[in-house]
């Protein structure tokens, strides 16, 4: 085929002639002190698509300072959610935009169009959307467009990208958790739901002047719940998407044409080098025909030109002119971008193409290099060459150094690479097995530091990788929480015969991902993964493994009915197995005590007590301990409670386990509250309250928070009770409903007992509209909240404001009997 010789410009298209090549430094990745790799824009997808040089600029958040739940509201039934109050908060104003577009030409009357109506005093849309087909250039624009337009918008820019052209799009829930961060909102004040969410991020915009760039969108039923409300006038929403979004209230459309033959030529020359395309004009024309003016597809095949200096652009353009080739790898849509991937990997070494396919095949939002390093199991001087070299041509990205992620398409490609090389099936499967023994050696470090003296470790499965070592508990807890998210998807995807046990014990290792709340659903999702599998395999150490970790999660979010089934489930398993005799007896102690099933407590506990003790488990029996000292104030048995609680304690400063210390501090906080011994108990709660909030576990910083509201109102405190109820409601949705609940209903009575009456029977009247919805049976702790008078009594009424009874703060109540 013939190049257009004329290089005639059409009218409205795109250009771009920025300086520099296809060949990107990994040093230029980042700028600023803070990217955000889940909200990166990277030349993967500023180049390929727009066909425009930029240089990867992850998305900044300003740093601030944290601020105290106590300054945020959480959306409510029938509140509305309140945005920061400014006397106890600093202003964040992110900047989020990918890198500028150097020397963006063309489309001059689309953008002047679109600066005025981005432009104050105009009557600006609530969004503007521009739509095309993939690597049109929709990017290139909408970033121009915003760069050009971030004065106008003083209080911060927001981007991401939203996956709408892979098949998992992002989902908007997961989204808005994400841009409220990055305005300022603590991870504690960020409630669960879209609904919500979007709420509280509509609210915290009122008033602000902030720019918000959707790109790649799928639908407009993934952007309605990121789009400002309409008490955010100021606010407009840049929307890319390959969808047209005529059903958008408001918002006003665009649609994009291809690139002119004369743009086409400027960005190949820019790519293999302006000498180098003159000489061989015709050719390059050639070439860009065949590429239909795409600037995804002319900066793929540039970049591989580019690469092989020993090509004539002839011979690219030869490659190109078979007419079967070219419409299967530049035809419109998603397929024609898959399929010209390919042009990117043929020109890979034997080392990078293994590299580039068993990447591919890690879940997770990115990877780690020492994670790569396993995958490959290569060491991490020989990973980091391999994956510095995939960068460098655009196959993988870097937002943060030692971090690697792939474009959604990209990894879909590299997939389906490893799936169809020949004994692809072994090549995965070992990959797999290496970074699961990576995940579990690592976790299992992370567990036995964070629980010195537990033994459960030794009974994991052994691997074949010594793992990552740490200096401190801090650093450790900071790779697991870091890692979550991949360590998580690593169990599903390793249930064959090989890995499956491994895969049910790296749950095992990673409990503190369950017990801190931050990430219930996955991680329920994966044990349920995990279990399913094994028991179409007839495997029940590792089902009855996954089970019990799937009841440990639901009894620390509250779903007690769910835990009872699931432990009871791993007991009848295999009840032989020293981690399922202990563990999951000592839990189904703590769940029949909740559900106020007191003799079955009792048994439970006695026979997690003893096998711990069996085991050797020191840190398993000061638990056990801790939770029979729960049984014993919940029978009234107060001062067997205290020794309990105390005994548990003293083995805990022994092992010397910050985070457990703090469970045994919380445990006999709780007993000496019920002894009506309060000053010491705000002692130990208030020091609990510290050690929870330093090892990040906000679940626990919520109840501590409860406990200590339960204390000062039998202290008579209610304004400190005021204080402490409000922080543990903030946190009050990392603990399940039922726990919501009892926050509701201490913050009703601490508000009656202040004398606020209509405060109180606001928050009174959403407790019982909670308890109706949920129509399960209540946990002991509910029943008795709900014995105690309630709040719409006079204060007068109440001679002991708080909770009487198992879990309340009323006046000492003498022993039932010794502890057996």
């Amino acid at each position: 085929m013939v190049g257009d010789e004329r290089l005639g410009r059409r009218t409205g298209s795109t250009g771009s002639v920025p300086d520099g090549s296809c060949r990107g430094d990994e040093a230029n990745l980042a700028l600023g002190e803070d990217p955000d790799p889940a909200l990166d824009r990277t030349r993967i997808e500023l180049e390929w698509e727009s066909g425009y040089r930029a240089d990867v600029v992850p998305g900044l958040r300003p740093h601030a300072a944290p601020q105290p739940a106590a300054a945020f509201s959480r959306p409510t039934a029938v509140g509305r959610p309140q945005r920061p109050l400014a006397a106890d908060t600093t202003t964040v104003r992110p900047a989020q935009l990918p890198a500028a577009v150097s020397d963006f030409t063309g489309r001059e009357d689309l953008v002047r169009e679109l600066n005025d109506r981005l432009a104050p005093p105009s009557d600006r849309p609530a969004a503007i959307a521009i739509a095309g087909i993939g690597g049109i250039g929709k990017t290139a624009l909408a970033v121009h467009l915003a760069h050009t337009a971030r004065h106008h918008f003083p209080d911060g820019q927001l981007y991401i990208d939203l996956g709408g052209a892979g098949s998992s799009p992002a989902d908007p829930e997961t989204v808005l958790g994400a841009f409220l961060r990055s305005l300022g909102t603590p991870d504690a004040a960020i409630p669960d739901g879209t609904e919500e969410r979007a709420a509280l991020y509509r609210a915290t915009l009122e008033g602000r002047r902030v720019l918000v760039l959707l790109d790649n969108a799928r639908d407009a039923a993934q952007i309605r719940p990121l789009l400002p409300g309409d008490g955010a006038p100021e606010c407009v929403a840049l929307i890319t998407s390959r969808a047209h979004m005529a059903g958008l209230d408001r918002a006003h459309l665009v649609d994009l044409d291809a690139m002119s033959p004369t743009e086409a030529f400027a960005l190949f020359a820019l790519i293999v080098g302006e000498e180098r395309a003159m000489v061989e004009r015709a050719a390059v024309m050639e070439v860009v025909a065949s590429c239909s003016y795409l600037p995804l597809a002319i900066r793929i095949a540039a970049c591989r030109l580019a690469s092989r200096r020993t090509w004539t652009v002839s011979v690219l353009a030869r490659k190109l002119a078979d007419e079967r080739r070219r419409l299967d790898e530049l035809r419109a849509g998603d397929l024609a971008v898959k399929a010209t991937f390919g042009l990117g990997y043929g020109q890979l070494d034997p080392a990078q193409a293994r590299a580039f396919r068993l990447l591919g095949l890690v879940g997770g939002p990115d990877i780690s290099l020492p994670a790569a390093g396993a995958v490959l199991g290569l060491d991490v001087e020989e990973t980091a060459r391999l994956l510095t070299s995939l960068v460098d041509i655009s196959l993988l990205e870097s937002a943060v150094p030692g971090r690697y992620r792939f474009h959604d398409l990209v990894r879909l490609y590299a997939r389906s690479c490893a799936e169809r090389e020949s004994q692809a099936a072994a090549e995965r499967e070992e990959a797999l097995s290496r970074l699961l023994d990576f995940y579990l050696a690592t976790a299992a470090r992370v567990y036995a530091m964070e629980r010195p003296g537990d033994r459960m470790v030794e009974h994991l499965e052994p691997t074949g990788h010594p793992g990552l070592r740490f200096e401190t508990s801090k650093a450790a807890l900071d790779w697991l929480f870091a890692e979550g998210d991949c360590l998580l998807e690593c169990v599903p995807r390793c249930t064959g015969e090989t890995t499956r046990r491994r895969a049910g014990d790296l749950l095992l290792g990673a409990l503190d991902l369950a017990e801190s709340g931050a990430r219930p659903r996955q991680y329920e999702t994966v044990a349920r993964a995990a279990g399913d599998a094994a028991h179409a395999a007839a495997d029940s150490r590792t089902e009855a493994r996954a089970r019990s970790a799937l009841g440990h999660l639901y009894s620390f979010t509250g779903r007690y009915a769910q835990a009872e089934r699931e432990l009871r489930l791993a007991l009848e398993l295999d009840g032989e197995d020293p981690v399922i005799a202990s563990r999951a007896s000592n839990q189904l102690g703590i769940v029949t005590n909740g559900l106020g099933r007191y003799d079955d407590a009792e048994r439970f506990l006695g026979q997690a007590l003893e096998a711990f003790r069996a085991d050797a488990n020191e840190a398993g029996e000061a638990s056990a301990l801790a939770n029979l000292s729960r049984l014993h104030v919940s029978r009234g048995r107060t001062r067997s409670g205290v020794e309990l609680a105390e005994q548990g304690l003293a083995i805990y400063r022994r092992l010397g386990a910050p985070l457990r210390l703090a469970n045994g501090m919380y445990t006999l906080g709780i007993a000496l509250t019920r002894a009506h011994r309060l000053e010491e108990a705000a002692v130990h709660l208030t020091e609990a309250l510290d050690l929870f909030r330093e090892a990040r576990q906000p679940l626990w910083e919520g109840m501590a928070h409860f406990r200590l509201a339960e204390m000062h109102l039998a202290a008579h405190r209610p304004t400190k009770a005021v204080t402490h109820a409000e922080q543990s409601l903030a946190l009050g949705g990392l603990g399940g409903e039922w726990r919501r609940f009892s926050f509701l209903t201490v913050l009703s009575k601490a508000l009656m007992a202040a004398g606020q009456r209509s405060r109180a029977q606001e928050y009174w009247s959403q407790a019982q509209t909670l308890r109706e919805r949920l129509g399960s049976p209540e946990p002991e702790e509910v029943r008795q909240l709900l014995a105690t008078s309630a709040p719409d009594l006079p204060a007068a009424a109440d001679p002991n404001p708080g909770h009487r009874g198992a879990f309340g703060v009323g006046p000492p109540v003498s022993e039932s009997g010794p502890w057996n």
